[in-house]
């Protein structure tokens, strides 16, 4: 299994947003300077989240990107099926199988697959918003 950086980057859309999301939109020029990413490459990105309905957009002054839903019920699986055409583990395809001993492997890849789709499913944007600790040291 491998994410692309399709899905990455859209992660860091994702939390950029949450850590900045206010009553305004927040203009992807913004997003891709704070990031240091390619606006293109984003707009991109963008594109498949609003398509999505994780995101939704306005044009023109005061336009941009705003979150659609609390962080809290955007998973990090959910953002990731969008990016990516599969988060699946890669088993060589079935089809490619020439002896029967490979054919023993498919449930455990299977399985794999589940167990990551469920932990990446369980883990929403917001819990990976790092709170400023803050000065509270103790001397």
């Amino acid at each position: 299994m491998k994410i692309s950086t399709k899905g990455r980057y859209s992660l860091l859309v994702m939390i950029d947003l949450t850590e900045n999301q206010s009553d305004e939109f927040i203009p992807l020029h913004d997003i891709a300077k704070r990031q240091e990413l390619s606006e293109k490459y984003l707009e991109s990105i963008i594109k498949l989240l609003v398509k999505n309905k994780l995101l939704v957009g306005l044009r023109g002054k005061g336009g941009g990107y705003k979150l659609t839903k609390s962080p809290s019920d955007i998973t990090v699986g959910e953002v990731l099926r969008i990016a990516e055409e599969n988060i699946m583990m890669d088993d060589e395809d079935t089809e490619g199988m020439h002896r029967t001993s490979e054919y023993r492997t498919i449930d455990m890849w299977g399985k794999l697959s589940k167990m990551i789709i469920e932990y990446f499913d369980s883990i929403s944007i917001a819990d990976l918003i790092v709170e400023d600790p803050g000065n509270d040291f103790v001397i």
